[in-house]
Formats: C-alpha cells, sequence, structure tokens
C-alpha cells in the first residue's frame, strides 16, 4: 500500500513554481514550523491543493525527506526551489 498526502499550498508558491519548468525538485516548507513531517515516508505521494476559492489539487510529487532548517539555510539549499524569487521575498510573503 502507498500513502499519499496533500497539503493545501499558497497560489503564489504554486505560480512561480509552475512558471519555471526547469526546476525539477522543490522545497514544501511551512513559516515557522517547529514540528518534523512525519506523515510520509520516502518514495509516497505529495499532492498540492491549492487554498480556497481555488480548491483544486494542481500538482505533486514523490516525496523525499523532511527536516527542521532555518530559513536562511533552506534558501542556501534550495534556492528558487522553495518557490519564491528571493530570501527576502520568502520572509516577508510568509
Amino acid at each position: 500500500m502507498v500513502n499519499l498526502f496533500v497539503a493545501v499550498t499558497d497560489y503564489d508558491w504554486f505560480q512561480f513554481l509552475q512558471s519555471r519548468p526547469e526546476i525539477v525538485e522543490v522545497n514544501f516548507w511551512q513559516p515557522g514550523g517547529r514540528a518534523r513531517f512525519a506523515a510520509l515516508q520516502p518514495g509516497e505521494l505529495f499532492l498540492f491543493k491549492l487554498h480556497s476559492p481555488r480548491n483544486y489539487i494542481v500538482g505533486g510529487g514523490i516525496f523525499a525527506h523532511a527536516t527542521l532548517l532555518p530559513v536562511s539555510l533552506a534558501w542556501d539549499a534550495f534556492e528558487y526551489s522553495n518557490g519564491a524569487s528571493s530570501l527576502g521575498s520568502e520572509l516577508i510573503n510568509h
């Protein structure tokens, strides 16, 4: 049996990543997250659903790994794959 997780996400995050087809790996992050994500094991399905009023699944991927990181380290590791054009915009918008 394969588990899947449906994460509710921001339209701007989705739109930013959708406009960059060269990005093949994304960092789905939670501002101020304090608990490590444990709903999936590596290789399971991770789906992205938009907030209301859009309320539909817009994509997905294969879950690889979860960890807690300071925002600056997440930016150093993933840059645009965080779904933001800069570290500053990531901090301001979330």
